[in-house]
């Protein structure tokens, strides 16, 4: 079943630190573009360390490093799911996005990326590569006892990650509840979804519950089984139908 997580989830070593966020009412409150992009970012970490990793921040970026202050942890990364200003801070068709070259003036940490979409992170929040760390799929990030899983799933991206944490999937623009990332826009690649969909999330078990980068759903988190049972982009059967559905 799906359910909010605006307030903290531990998980069953009671280490897991793990905070679902939305622009425009947890964070970034007076920010009416916030409000109209309904994005999620999320606080994740080993509450025994203290140490977090925050994904996706934009908008109110302070606001995101005071929560996590407010919960006894402290930022030690930033993970990006793709390049798109309202994930990571940039232009956004004329409205400037606050993102990680904010977060950067107020904590030093490093920015970890797939090495596919580097170029385009650099080149939409302005940060230089040297902030970058650049990663291949399957590689893992360890916070503490917390491991964290970056699945490398081009489609709406050439570097879109998903990322696999306590048997949650942070997925970014790469899956919604209903629908998926656009692949119409630079970058965007449909034979790419297909393939990331149906084939790289294809081991995600369907008891893992899925976290998406907007808040397009009357829900905010189902699990990975429900999504593949109602979510319209898995009905087709063969690339070939998928193609003529979405490949355009």
């Amino acid at each position: 079943m799906a359910k909010s997580v605006k307030d903290v989830i531990v998980g069953p070593d009671d280490r897991v630190y793990f905070r679902q966020l939305l622009a425009g009412r947890d964070f970034a409150k007076a920010d009416q573009l916030a409000r109209q992009m309904v994005n999620f970012s999320y606080l994740i970490g080993d509450r025994l360390t203290g140490q977090a990793m925050v994904v996706d921040p934009a908008y109110g970026v302070a606001d995101l490093i005071d929560l996590a202050e407010g919960d006894g942890m402290h930022l030690v990364g930033v993970l990006a799911t793709h390049y798109h200003p309202d994930h990571v801070g940039g232009d956004l068709m004329g409205h400037p996005v606050q993102g990680v070259s904010e977060l950067l003036e107020r904590v030093q940490v490093p920015v970890h990326v797939q090495k596919d979409e580097a170029r385009w992170i650099a080149l939409s929040t302005g940060i230089s590569e040297s902030d970058l760390v650049l990663h291949s799929s399957g590689e893992r990030i360890d916070l503490g006892a917390v491991e964290i899983e970056l699945i490398h799933t081009p489609g709406h991206t050439p570097g879109s990650q998903c990322f696999l944490v306590a048997n949650r999937l942070v997925a970014g623009d790469t899956l919604f509840l209903e629908g998926c990332g656009r692949t119409d826009l630079p970058g965007g690649d449909p034979a790419a979804m297909y393939e990331s969909l149906t084939t790289r999330l294809a081991r995600v078990p369907d008891d893992a519950v899925l976290y998406p980068g907007h808040l397009y759903s009357p829900d905010p988190s189902a699990t990975m089984g429900e999504t593949r049972r109602l979510n319209y982009v898995f009905r087709p059967r063969s690339a070939q139908e998928w193609m003529a559905a979405f490949g355009r």
